[in-house]
């Protein structure tokens, strides 16, 4: 551990994600520094960045990483590059005994949306952080699940086209996939579906969320209350989260139930809740939310593995 408590970290990818996150611990976190900056392209700008702000660099993806001088001292590495990359980025890491954030949708670690499960999994050696679609929807859907039993959600998540990189391209059908199965497992949904749109808009669009979720009939405004309480919550560490109007609801009677495909016929409640996610502008636009999101999330859950498994251990 480096002088002051604080615990050092490296980043796996300098594209968008990354060096947004970087810049996120730089500036804002009290708990993590940055011990190293990994990339695969040298002329990258978040490589170039990271040098300017005198963080150790390599651009020779992780073998480089494990020839960094300081690499014994890291003890948590975040992975913002791919789902097929981070199967070997793990294995590596954990020989090494590496707390692992993971940043892609390769989900070999357990599901972690902080505000709903991050108590539960604090001694995970690798955790997953869904996808920014699931980072911003699935408090919804848990906040739904916590006043009635949820049998259907659905998420679309539409971002502009501009905050996409090569790295979210690439992992469309893993970012379904994962949002989808994390629905469930973290949301409290029986049957999760998830949809993203890049949009092209310009100027830009911000990222809005939209989230159906078909649960048992409850209160109305028990349930607009557990939503508003979450949404304060995600606030915390996101201050750009926020509800664009009011949940709407829509009773389904048993004699014109809707047909959800793969799902079924639906009778009871259905909420509708609207969102929208402005960035911090740390590195990435305001309209960047769906990025912001995820490295916001990332930041908090390392800071509370830190927290647990270093800097108390330690004291």
């Amino acid at each position: 551990m480096s002088a002051g408590n604080k615990v050092k970290v490296a980043i796996i990818g300098s594209g968008n994600i990354g060096t947004d996150l970087m810049i996120k611990i730089i500036r804002t976190s009290d708990v993590l520094e940055m011990g190293a900056m990994v990339g695969i392209d040298a002329n990258s700008d978040g490589l170039a960045r990271a040098e300017r702000m005198g963080v150790p660099i390599t651009h020779e993806g992780i073998e480089g990483l494990l020839q960094l001088p300081g690499f014994d001292d890291i003890q948590i590495v975040f992975d913002a590059t791919s789902a097929g990359a981070h199967q070997h980025h793990n294995e590596v890491l954990q020989a090494k005994g590496k707390q692992v954030i993971d940043l892609t949708p390769a989900a070999l670690g357990p599901y972690v949306v902080p505000v709903v499960n991050i108590e539960q999994h604090l001694d995970a050696g690798n955790v997953n952080m869904v996808t920014c679609g699931g980072q911003a929807t699935i408090p919804m859907v848990a906040a739904v699940s916590r006043v009635a039993e949820v049998h259907y959600a659905e998420i679309i998540a539409s971002v502009s086209s501009k905050s996409a990189g090569p790295g979210t391209r690439a992992n469309i059908d893993e970012f379904t996939q994962t949002t989808a199965k994390a629905i469930e497992e973290v949301g409290g949904a029986a049957k999760g579906k998830a949809i993203i749109v890049l949009n092209p808009a310009e100027p830009p669009m911000i990222m809005r969320d939209t989230v159906l979720v078909l649960s048992e009939s409850a209160d109305e405004a028990e349930i607009e209350q557990s939503i508003e309480k979450m949404v304060a919550e995600v606030q915390a560490y996101v201050p750009g989260y926020r509800l664009k109007q009011t949940v709407q609801f829509e009773h389904v009677s048993d004699e014109n139930p809707l047909l959800i495909p793969g799902y079924g016929d639906f009778s009871g409640l259905k909420s509708s809740v609207f969102l929208e996610v402005e960035g911090a502008a740390h590195y990435l636009p305001a309209y960047a939310g769906n990025l912001d999101i995820m490295t916001s999330a990332a930041l908090g859950t390392a800071e509370q593995i830190a927290q647990r498994k270093f800097i108390n251990q330690a004291a």
